[in-house]
């Protein structure tokens, strides 16, 4: 009788093992028809849809690259925006006249980065700027300009006391709530003038279909289920003209579950891909095989018999998880915080998440070892 378990723990093992093993075949079997490389992928999104969301991890090399080389392309397809979370919406029209100017301010760009947070000293989304300037500066006099649009505002932590009330967190967001204030800014500069733009973030903002799941004991089910992210926010009123892609990066594990991170899809699209030479590709996730790929990483929280079609409409896959690489240190972003001290201390976010440092010393090592992406991800699974 005591085999009876071991031996229901054994057929159900290698049954879910065997379902994986033909779900991956599958998903295998429609790339090989259906492949598109990334660029082609995002391209073709825009034509039925204005607004474009990539979801990132932040700080990947591959990511920002990705984007940065598609400038040039999104204009010819007629995409003249690029917006960008990292960036302080006081400074658009400083930004505007920047990319348009004959020559390029890198130190004005670096120093507007770091008005809006003293810590993102990343050359890479820097570079998205230079990237639009290059463009803008190939174009005839009359032709219309690329735009990067900063879908964010100065935040002020100066005076945060470290208890998240209503009153104090409206002095940190004296603008407002950021998703609110994300979604107003696309609607008065992109949807209004039925122009079109794509959007770089961080993956929960980019939400639009997938409601997240948050445990809540006054909820039927112990689960609630948020829909004021930007995205949620865009596809509410726009539900036809919005597409949400992830950018291929580990997932967080299920609530007390070990490792931290967990490779998407129960890991079956690093797998899929490693059958393919990892070759860098864009897919649908809604009505294919790779959408029916089962997850059961935190976002499945609340769902059953969740999907990765429940999650994102799109899926770009550049490299594998640990081939990613993290963006490159701004050396010069240093003597910035040294030199404006009581000024960085106001934009280091939420000091809730680690403790704000005592020093310029300390938070340089701070900001680098949070862009050690290999270290971060060493135990996915």
């Amino acid at each position: 009788m005591k085999l009876i378990p071991f031996m229901i723990t054994f057929f159900v093992f290698h049954f879910s093992n065997a379902q994986q093993v033909n779900e991956i075949q599958t998903s295998v079997s429609y790339l090989k028809q259906h492949h598109q490389s990334p660029k082609d992928y995002v391209l073709s999104k825009f034509k039925n849809h204005s607004v474009i969301f990539l979801g990132e991890d932040h700080r990947i090399r591959e990511n920002v690259e990705f984007v940065n080389q598609m400038i040039p392309e999104l204009y010819q397809n007629g995409i003249y925006n690029l917006g960008v979370e990292f960036g302080a919406s006081e400074h658009q029209a400083e930004i505007d006249s920047l990319i348009q100017a004959p020559q390029y301010d890198e130190t004005r760009i670096r120093k507007i980065m770091f008005d809006y947070n003293s810590g993102w000293a990343y050359k890479e989304y820097m570079d998205l700027y230079k990237a639009a300037w290059n463009l803008n500066k190939t174009l005839s006099k009359n032709a219309k300009r690329f735009r990067v649009i900063n879908l964010s505002y100065q935040y002020d932590w100066s005076s945060f006391s470290g208890q998240k009330t209503p009153e104090n967190m409206q002095k940190v967001f004296h603008k407002g709530n950021t998703e609110i204030f994300r979604a107003y800014l696309v609607k008065k500069e992109i949807l209004s003038k039925n122009e079109k733009i794509l959007i770089l973030t961080g993956l929960n903002h980019a939400f639009t279909k997938y409601r997240h799941s948050i445990y809540d004991y006054t909820f039927s089910n112990f689960v609630r289920f948020e829909e004021g992210y930007f995205g949620n926010l865009i596809y509410k009123e726009f539900p036809d003209k919005v597409f949400t892609i992830i950018l291929h990066r580990p997932l967080y594990n299920y609530p007390n579950h070990l490792p931290y991170l967990v490779s998407p899809g129960n890991g079956s699209i690093e797998k899929i891909m490693s059958q393919l030479n990892n070759h860098p590709t864009g897919f649908d996730l809604i009505e294919t095989p790779l959408g029916n790929l089962r997850d059961n990483s935190s976002f499945s929280m609340g769902y059953k018999d969740f999907r990765l079609a429940d999650f994102m409409d799109g899926y770009i896959f550049l490299k594998p998880l640990n081939q990613l690489s993290n963006c490159t240190i701004d050396e010069e972003f240093y003597p910035l915080i040294r030199q404006n001290w009581s000024e960085a201390l106001k934009t280091i976010p939420d000091p809730t998440w680690a403790p704000k440092p005592a020093s310029p010393t300390e938070y340089w090592k701070a900001i680098k070892d949070y862009s050690d992406v290999q270290s971060a991800y060493k135990d996915i699974h």
